[in-house]
């Protein structure tokens, strides 16, 4: 018979928590389940849910700065943001599909916004979290400028909680640009797009985000400002290499689905794979090898994605990557060194009450 996981622990307060993961042997949080791969370990792993810790605890607008429980969506955020006109500038995906702040956290996902603005990491500020002994810890602070010393919240970036169960982060935020301007500019080969993402990232053009679209193929490119200065900017472009600018609407909608991984097969894998614009030709060679397989460009040529429908394979690319969702391999290609996130991880868990970064439910 075949072990059943427990039903996940429903926690509505951070003092619950800190209960909830001192009351089992092994745990492991879980949020909106946008990216189930990461949290999938041995039925024997008691499940956290965040999903009852929720809300924005602090919010100001005055100093650019916030602070919510783990469990909050995504989308709540952004629209607290909006209304101060501010936004978290490295456009965290899946906000559509119900993704939180701490699984967004536990991922270390970050949007198309992550090529000129950085990544998720780049705007972390403090946590408040349960560690492997039961205990609530904060770390960092609510303000940009903070005591100097080791950053450990940024170690929780892409940690998938093995390190600590999150409970309450701070970000940093920025003001919306005031006009938003999309371009799309076809090409012939990837041998043309990687030239593109190498000229395009060296340009004087400030690209809110550079992306390509590996199926049509084009490069899209995202300008953000005021008016005057991108159509000056995007005649610049033009007068480089051909293209058109994407209707307000419709460049709305291409970047939602570009953040909501709309290309990618419904119930199927998805992977998140690192790449230098140099490999770009060869992944997308990969995925037109593998039959039903699907991908996207983001970061300017450092950042593949591939998808596949379900019980189809990835691509065969040997890169180094992660599965989000799906049945495949946690780490894909070569097995990431994390001497570093071991020593990590034994200071946080000295009981290894969190799965280790190499139990990986495979």
């Amino acid at each position: 018979m075949v072990a059943l996981a427990p039903a996940p622990l429903t926690p509505a307060s951070l003092d619950e928590l800190a209960a909830a993961v001192r009351s089992a042997p092994r745990v492991i949080a879980v949020g909106a389940g946008t990216k189930p791969r990461l949290a999938a370990v041995g039925a024997d792993v008691v499940r956290v849910s965040t999903v009852r810790l929720s809300g924005i605890v602090d919010y100001e607008p005055s100093e650019f700065t916030f602070t919510a429980l783990a469990g909050t969506p995504l989308r709540e955020i952004v629209a607290a943001l909006g209304e101060k006109g501010q936004y978290l500038p490295f456009d965290p995906p899946l906000a559509g599909a119900g993704a939180t702040l701490g699984g967004t956290v536990a991922a270390g996902l970050s949007g198309p916004g992550r090529f000129r603005f950085g990544g998720l990491r780049d705007f972390i500020l403090g946590v408040r979290f349960v560690d492997g002994e039961g205990r609530l810890l904060r770390l960092g602070g609510r303000v940009v400028k903070n005591a100097a010393g080791f950053d450990v919240p940024k170690f929780f970036v892409g940690s998938a909680g093995r390190f600590g169960v999150l409970g309450e982060i701070t970000f940093k935020v920025f003001p919306r640009p005031a006009v938003r301007r999309t371009l799309c500019l076809p090409v012939a080969e990837t041998k043309a797009m990687t030239a593109m993402f190498a000229a395009a990232g060296a340009a004087r053009w400030e690209l809110d985000a550079l992306e390509a679209d590996p199926a049509a193929p084009a490069v899209w490119l995202r300008l953000g400002g005021p008016a005057a200065a991108l159509d000056a900017l995007a005649g610049e472009i033009f007068a480089r290499w051909p293209g058109r600018t994407v209707p307000d609407d419709e460049a709305a909608a291409h970047w939602t689905a570009i953040s909501e991984f709309d290309w990618a097969p419904a119930g199927g894998t998805l992977a998140k794979f690192a790449l230098s614009p140099g490999q770009v030709p060869a992944f997308v060679a990969a995925l037109a090898a593998a039959p039903g397989a699907k991908g996207w460009i983001g970061a300017g040529g450092n950042v593949g994605y591939a998808a596949g429908p379900a019980g189809a394979a990835l691509p065969a690319w040997g890169g180094a990557g992660v599965t989000l969702r799906g049945n495949g391999p946690l780490w894909l290609g070569p097995p990431p060194r994390v001497e570093v996130m071991r020593a990590v991880k034994a200071a946080m868990d000295p009981v290894n009450r969190f799965p280790g970064l190499d139990e990986t439910g495979a």
